[in-house]
């Protein structure tokens, strides 16, 4: 099984020092996205020198769009953010081309250890868990979390809506088989900038860890979403078409590639029959410090379309049958419907570009597979 390991970073890869041991017996590439710095590739190239790997910068990046659009390259090229989390679909993109059967994404300050991507497959191989359900449309994924505090917090783009918040579940043992699978992490949790505030972190992390999770796998039922976080997750290759991390760092909103990707994915992958799942492996979060100020202000002009964006894909009525299909129907409710949904000028232009990137994402996996 050929996978392919997509990491963001400008730094040192420290969290992947072991790489070898981890993917031991397993067919697996490293695609570095950075932005070019060959004082850290030189370093990066050392930790993975035991795997194969390839670094994409800027340059590279754009090389790629030329060889396969020619002169319309930028159009296609404009769909990758600068300087941003969300450079990781060029990643996703990459994988796609080279018919990975597997993606692990993870972040550069979660570590890894022996059985790491054993247990991702596993989750998304087998047919074992649980299933959780939500009359709230939500779950909340720190539930299945061992923390160091009795309080009640919810992660990062889980919606502040009071109903979303109504932790009342059902569980049942059915199990199933799953076409993505969100490990977790011990160390510190993945909060919003708000819960980090309220928790007394200024250098974006808080007092309360993770000491691992509950329950190994836990399938969300049809109509059920969870906030997807990229630190850690593993999916089979052929979702792609609809799981493009959306555009960030535009029009003063960042940090939520992930989340509106992840929701946009689930309601597709409840139309197509598939199942999503959260739970093991445990990666180690190392988070370093940061101005909690900064992320509050990145994240804050997406707060308020936060409530709307899971609202949009619960009206959205889907026929299609396949991931690049579905997602097209997505995008194009969300063109017709952005001024019903969304207030000011900025939320208008947010939206509007986003759907044409999300049309544009569609048209190069349909290029490139």
């Amino acid at each position: 099984m050929q996978v392919y390991v997509v990491i963001a970073s400008i730094n040192q890869l420290e969290n992947l020092k072991n790489i070898a041991d981890v993917v031991a017996g397993h067919t697996v590439k490293v695609l570095v996205i950075d932005e070019g710095d060959a004082t850290i590739r030189k370093e990066n190239a050392k930790i993975l020198s035991s795997v194969p790997f390839e670094f994409y910068g800027p340059k590279e990046r754009e090389q790629w769009f030329k060889d396969r659009f020619g002169q319309a390259f930028p159009k296609y090229l404009n769909i990758i953010p600068q300087r941003c989390h969300a450079e990781t679909s060029f990643g996703f993109l990459r994988a796609y081309e080279d018919q990975a059967n597997v993606t692990l994404e993870i972040d550069d300050d979660v570590y890894i250890s022996n059985g790491f991507l054993k247990e991702h497959l596993d989750n998304l191989s087998n047919s074992s868990g649980v299933n959780v359900s939500s009359l709230a449309k939500w779950y909340n994924t720190i539930d299945n979390l061992q923390l160091t505090t009795d309080q009640r917090v919810f992660p990062r783009g889980h919606p502040y809506s009071p109903m979303c918040r109504d932790e009342n579940y059902a569980w049942t043992r059915e199990g199933g088989k799953c076409v993505l699978n969100m490990g977790l992490w011990s160390g510190q949790p993945d909060l919003d900038a708000l819960t980090i505030l309220y928790q007394g972190g200024l250098d974006g992390r808080c007092k309360m860890e993770s000491e691992g999770c509950k329950k190994e796998k836990i399938v969300l039922a049809r109509g059920t979403y969870f906030a997807i976080c990229s630190m850690n997750t593993a999916f089979f290759t052929k979702i792609v078409p609809s799981f493009y991390q959306l555009y960030m760092n535009f029009l003063g909103v960042d940090r939520f590639d992930d989340i509106w990707s992840g929701v946009f994915l689930k309601r597709v992958a409840d139309r197509v029959g598939d199942a999503l799942c959260l739970g093991k492996p445990i990666g180690l979060h190392l988070k370093r410090p940061r101005n909690t100020f900064k992320d509050l202000k990145s994240e804050i002009n997406g707060l308020d379309m936060n409530e709307q964006v899971w609202r949009i894909c619960e009206e959205t009525e889907l026929s299609a049958k396949t991931y690049a299909d579905c997602y097209l129907e997505l995008a194009d409710y969300i063109e017709k419907n952005t001024k019903k949904l969304f207030t000011t000028p900025m939320q208008l232009d947010f939206w509007y570009a986003q759907t044409e990137r999300m049309r544009r994402w569609v048209e190069v996996t349909d290029k490139i597979s």
